[in-house]
């Protein structure tokens, strides 16, 4: 049967209607009128100490803390374990956006997997807050307008391992590193801080992720006579090399330290002061800095059964930032979320008054530590010397150094 004109003319302008609803009204419908934040850890390998189970824990706290509602939406938080493989990060990230809507991304530990991620939520206009990994390609050449990177990069700890040590009388070098995107990335970075204040790079010397023997590497890193062997890994490969240090008197010897460019508290309290003691250590966090950090941490303590790494603390902060600006821009479509995330400051006990660049970056401060010995420490978790505080807009590159294409040079 033929429909009269009028009425085809009719079901034509309302069908281009309905295909043409706002991305932000597309956005706000999938959200099924729940806020859902999903936690993409490493729960079962090698950095599941900093962060796994007890980013978990982190992100909960805030959720709870912030009343388990935003815009009279509930707030749902789900979680899962990519195994630090990129596909399986990515076929989550699909999976909950699609099936789940998940409207937030949280942690992504592993630098391979979290650029996983990020490709799928630039495609798919969602959040991803990268805490756990280190790369720096996550606000340079793989930057997404949906993405930020919260605690730390390799341009920041080479910044400030480098520069300081270096001018501690650190200035001869050899890397001991992890053969994937992290670790090149790290060294590279750090080489050239070394470099540019006076110091000098001896050699390299590159390791499988997830190495249970660094007899051979290291023997290779001590034979090069560098004053500090710099650790371009983390997580079980750090203190796999630095217990087999301590085992070849290295450690000891009175001629060479180590350095770990990327090393948490859970890494060494592993280790212990004894084994520790004389470490280098660039944070973004510490739990016994000030009253705040105090406070926030020893309320992590009583949930989790240990002081919170860097990580941790910033899956917190960060769960926090987002659902502020959640209630600031009114909805949970991501673009009116990361322009209020960008635009409010962050000012809690994780960092006063930070701010997120637009390359994604939340520039903020570090501390070069140096581990205590046994003799020094007062108190559970009492690890570190303060040797340096490095305001973020030097440990970071500015942002006219950025190759985000966000970034109007």
């Amino acid at each position: 049967m033929n429909m009269p004109k009028k009425t085809c003319m009719a079901a034509a302008i309302a069908m281009l209607a309905l295909t043409q609803v706002p991305a932000s009204a597309q956005q706000d419908k999938a959200s099924d009128g729940v806020v859902k934040i999903g936690v993409l850890t490493d729960m079962t390998g090698l950095y599941s100490d900093f962060a796994g189970t007890g980013a978990v824990e982190a992100v909960k706290m805030a959720v709870e803390d912030f009343g388990g509602k935003v815009l009279g939406k509930p707030i749902e938080l789900i979680s899962a374990d990519h195994m630090m493989k990129a596909d399986n990060a990515a076929s989550i990230a699909r999976s909950w956006i699609d099936e789940k809507q998940v409207d937030m991304i949280a942690d992504n530990t592993g630098s391979a997997t979290a650029l996983a991620t990020m490709k799928v939520i630039g495609d798919k206009k969602r959040i991803a807050i990268v805490t756990g990994a280190g790369t720096s390609r996550i606000t340079n050449e793989d930057c997404t307008p949906y993405s930020v990177h919260y605690n730390h990069n390799t341009e920041a700890m080479a910044n400030v391992s480098g520069k300081y040590i270096v001018k501690q009388g650190g200035d001869t070098w050899t890397f001991l590193t992890a053969d994937y995107a992290f670790g090149h990335s790290l060294e590279a970075d750090t080489s050239k801080v070394i470099k540019a204040n006076g110091g000098k790079v001896l050699g390299s010397v590159k390791h499988p992720l997830n190495t249970s023997d660094f007899s051979s590497y290291l023997l290779q890193a001590q034979g090069t006579g560098a004053k500090i062997i710099g650790l371009a890994n983390a997580g079980g490969d750090t203190i796999n090399a630095i217990k087999t240090a301590k085992e070849f008197g290295i450690l000891n010897s009175g001629k060479q330290k180590m350095a770990g460019l990327l090393m948490f508290i859970n890494d060494v309290h592993s280790l212990g002061l004894d084994t520790a003691q004389g470490l280098y250590v660039t944070e973004a966090f510490y739990w016994d800095t000030n009253e705040d950090t105090r406070k926030w941490s020893e309320r992590y303590f009583k949930n989790m059964g240990k002081m919170p790494s860097s990580i941790q603390a910033a899956d917190y902060s960060s769960t926090m930032h987002y659902l502020k600006a959640v209630q600031a821009a009114g909805t949970d479509n991501a673009d009116a979320v990361i322009e209020k995330m960008k635009e409010m400051p962050v000012n809690d006990f994780y960092a006063k008054g930070a701010k997120i660049r637009s390359d994604g970056l939340l520039e903020h401060d570090f501390y070069l530590m140096e581990v205590k010995k046994p003799s020094d420490s007062t108190r559970a978790w009492d690890y570190y010397h303060v040797r340096a505080v490095v305001e973020g807009a030097e440990a970071y590159p500015p942002l006219s150094a950025s190759t985000c294409k966000l970034v109007k040079q």
